[in-house]
């Protein structure tokens, strides 16, 4: 969902190649999802070997190999590193910071935030990303007020979020968040919006196929 969500804003923002970062990639799902759709050339940047071993399994196996650079490492590292900055930067961070782990290492990588927190995510955004460019979150909706206030501190400007719950009878469990620089402030408007994955029978919603019906052969 929140790669059919970027992949359709970031299809919609231009007719040039774009430049993208993805920061932990995981198995490159994200990437490979955005370069389906869009014009983009992409540097997916993984921490874990094995994940990275395996986005980059995936990137060859792809009718989309020519756009997507896989590289293990850490971002930390790499943002403050001289490569350039980008047009788009894309995350899906690790969800969860001082909540119980795992006995799985690999885990933890991806699911909680000892390797990286939401603060360090933030900055490696503020750090790699143009000044027209723009910025794409997943998180767990609890998170969504801490986010929104760690945003402003790094003088990123949340332009649209979306909502997600699971039907129309579930709370919200998920926001995706799109911005900007604070720099474009004056250019830019500010749109909440919903997204119900199922509707009361069950079945998916229209919002939900629409996104994703490029990506599955019978949704």
């Amino acid at each position: 969902l929140f790669g059919a969500w970027a992949a359709k804003r970031i299809r919609n923002s231009g007719d040039r190649t774009l430049n993208m970062l993805d920061i932990g990639t995981g198995t490159g799902l994200l990437s490979l999802m955005i370069a389906q759709q869009c014009d983009a050339l992409i540097d997916a940047i993984e921490i874990d070997k094995a994940a990275a071993g395996q986005a980059e399994e995936n990137v060859v196996s792809s009718p989309w190999k020519e756009k997507v650079r896989v590289t293990q490492g850490d971002i930390k590292y790499f943002a403050k590193s001289s490569s350039p900055r980008y047009d788009i930067v894309i995350c899906n961070p690790p969800f969860y910071e001082n909540e119980l782990v795992s006995p799985s290492h690999e885990k933890n990588i991806a699911h909680h935030s000892q390797e990286l927190l939401l603060n360090e995510v933030l900055q490696a955004i503020r750090d790699k990303l143009t000044r027209q460019g723009q910025f794409f979150l997943l998180l767990p909706f609890k998170r969504m007020d801490e986010a929104v206030s760690l945003l402003k501190k790094f003088n990123l400007l949340v332009t649209e979020t979306v909502l997600v719950r699971q039907s129309l009878n579930h709370n919200f469990f998920r926001v995706l968040i799109a911005g900007t620089s604070d720099d474009n402030s004056n250019e830019k408007k500010y749109s909440r919006n919903e997204l119900a994955i199922m509707d009361e029978q069950q079945q998916y919603t229209k919002e939900f196929i629409d996104l994703l019906k490029d990506y599955y052969l019978y949704l």
